[in-house]
């Protein structure tokens, strides 16, 4: 069990806590699981934490950010930081907001945006950041609407008023909130963001934040929305304070103290992994974050290697598609590779399984420039668990490990077919929706158990702290006509690394037929690379080369190779020339592409799919 600890090598001190577990076999067929470890007590709230490395490292930087990489970080430290944001909650309560009338954030991460949402939050009343998809890339904006009407706000915040502007003007009609702009504003339009922070401390506000305990509501965020009206998660204190309690316990060098915590990262606040699992990461252990202004995008990606290149984090936080994108630039710059394999204590990945190409490619580099293999590591949760019901904290021998339950944290395994379908409880659990009560007592069971539809298997059934593998979603999976259950989650993973680098994300089709097909989202860059074909070529040009559909159908054939049957492989595959949609729920801003949103809205490529005469479109797996 030793070997499974990472070890600090500069005091041989342990990154990760050693794993112990207990599965307790029901009649019922139900497996629960538990740490023997008892969570320890947590922070009051969030406030505290602020309070606390206020007052043990004033000046020491909280929150940076830039505008551009050519450009100087802006800095807050800790005491500058607790005084904005006790002003920002003298404001608050002179606009009689409360949780009936929340804060809205309609835009992305900032300095500005982390102050005004913590100044909510001090004075006990809940902020809910919406992602600015919705009102950036939305072509329409009923998503908006319907969430802004929901929460009834008292301020809406937004870094600008001209891209926000049709947004701001769409929901105009279901709200009477004040409009907060980051930049100076039209007096009249809106108050601008500087007048709200200079705001002087009122009295109140210390009798407010003495009055904020655990089951006060700290943030509304939003469900995806995939299959429906996105539903409003509330977020107690006790659930984000329980949460990095339990982090701090699994990760013991948190608390170490020897050196400071440091993060760089994109990941949206509008999400529980961005926002509660990374940002409270930071203000937990008196880290500092620095904001990365880009993602793995292109376009945006070299931003985010320019900032990688000035800031090394301990602890780096990424997607799937953000490693994908960070490999190809370490394998480019050797100095980039040595300071990053350097500097990093952890990989951290979550929001969908990592490939395990890219899992190895990171441990070659790895070796080859350290000499030792960085821990690679995961967790999983949802919006409903502040993220964090499992912890992968030991170093596991393959990508999609997403290790045991934290403590304080309960699983209950219940057989589903020939799958264990994962329900959680914990005080890092959501009391439930938002003025949506019968919503809320559809997801609990009987024993107080969170449904959150996944499935998983153990990595070994006989010794549990080995920890969990992630086995897909149950409402995704499906059979074959001969009666297989086509595995969607890992399927789709190990065609993305059998396609690799030309599918971005690959959609599983093939309900009620004999075959496994594959609608794929292109990585159109290496596809137009493999092409041979200039920046400017379009799409369509770039998706019919022949060598783009000799690729895909390489790939293909590797991965019929390497299944076992025919569920574990897809017998023809389709190239989307058009991205997944933002409107229509396909798509998250974090990359997480929703299967069953896109299956249904685009029936008509799955037509095709199914349609022999349709040949010259789709690509078909080599015999």
């Amino acid at each position: 069990m030793t070997s499974m600890v990472a070890r600090d090598d500069e005091e041989d001190a342990p990154l990760f806590a050693m794993p112990r577990i207990v599965a307790d076999r029901r009649a019922d067929g139900s497996v629960w699981l538990r740490s023997t470890v008892p969570l320890q007590p947590s922070a009051r709230c969030v406030g505290d934490w602020l309070e606390q490395w206020a007052a043990r490292a004033p000046d020491r930087i909280f929150l940076a950010e830039r505008k551009s990489v050519d450009q100087p970080w802006t800095t807050v430290t800790y005491a500058e930081a607790l005084r904005r944001v006790r002003g920002i909650g003298a404001w608050v309560l002179a606009r009689e907001m409360s949780v009936a009338r929340p804060l809205v954030i309609l835009s992305d991460n900032s300095i500005d945006h982390a102050l005004f949402a913590l100044g909510a939050m001090h004075v006990g009343v809940p902020a809910a950041a919406v992602s600015p998809a919705y009102s950036l890339v939305a072509r329409d904006f009923d998503k908006l609407r319907s969430m802004v009407a929901l929460l009834n706000p008292g301020a809406i915040y937004v870094s600008s008023l001209k891209p926000f502007a049709a947004a701001l003007a769409a929901i105009a009609p279901v709200h009477s909130a004040r409009i907060v702009s980051g930049e100076d504003a039209p007096d009249g339009e809106a108050l601008a963001f500087r007048d709200v922070i200079e705001t002087l401390e009122s009295a109140e506000v210390a009798r407010a934040f003495a009055g904020v305990g655990p089951d006060t509501i700290g943030k509304f965020l939003f469900t995806s929305g995939s299959t429906g009206i996105p539903k409003a998660v509330i977020n107690t204190q006790r659930m984000l304070t329980a949460s990095q309690a339990a982090k701090a316990q699994v990760w013991p060098f948190l608390d170490h103290g020897r050196e400071e915590l440091v993060i760089l990262d994109w990941l949206p606040w509008s999400h529980t992994f961005g926002a509660n699992h990374n940002f409270n990461m930071v203000l937990r252990n008196g880290g500092s974050l620095y904001i990365d202004a880009g993602k793995p995008a292109p376009g945006l990606f070299a931003t985010s290697l320019s900032n990688l290149r000035d800031v090394v984090p301990t602890v780096y936080f990424n997607v799937p598609r953000g490693f994908d994108m960070l490999i190809g630039a370490l394998r480019d710059d050797a100095e980039l590779r040595r300071r990053f394999f350097e500097g990093v204590r952890i990989i951290f990945f979550a929001g969908a399984a990592l490939p395990q190409n890219l899992w190895a490619a990171l441990e070659e580099m790895s070796q080859a420039a350290v000499g030792r293999r960085l821990p690679m590591v995961s967790a999983w949760g949802s919006t409903e668990t502040a993220p964090l019901a499992t912890d992968c904290h030991f170093q596991a021998q393959r990508s999609g490990n997403i290790g045991v339950p934290v403590p304080g944290t309960e699983l209950k395994l219940v057989p589903s077919g020939d799958k264990l379908e994962v329900r959680v409880r914990g005080p890092n659990v959501t009391p439930g929706y938002w003025k949506s009560p019968e919503q809320t007592a559809a997801v609990f069971d009987a024993d107080g158990f969170y449904r959150i539809g996944d499935a998983v298997k153990f990595a070994d059934p006989d010794r549990p702290e080995l920890g969990l593998f992630f086995d897909g979603r149950i409402a995704e999976d499906f059979k074959l006509t001969s009666g297989t259950w086509v595995n969607v989650g890992t399927l789709r993973v190990a065609g993305i690394a059998a396609l690799a680098p030309l599918a971005q994300d690959i959609v599983v089709a093939g309900h009620g037929g004999d075959q496994v097909r594959f609608l794929v989202f292109p990585n159109v860059v290496a596809c137009r690379a493999l092409a041979g074909l200039p920046d400017d070529a379009a799409p369509a040009d770039v998706l019919s080369s022949a060598r783009v559909r000799a690729g895909i159908a390489g790939g293909l054939a590797r991965l019929k190779a390497q299944s076992g049957g025919s569920s574990g492989h897809a017998a023809r595959a389709l190239l989307l020339a058009e991205p997944p949609s933002v409107d229509h729920g396909e798509i998250t801003d974090k990359g997480y592409v929703n299967q069953r949103a896109v299956l249904a809205r685009r029936a008509a490529d799955v037509a095709v799919l199914d349609d022999d005469a349709a040949a010259t479109r789709w690509i078909g797996c080599p015999t």
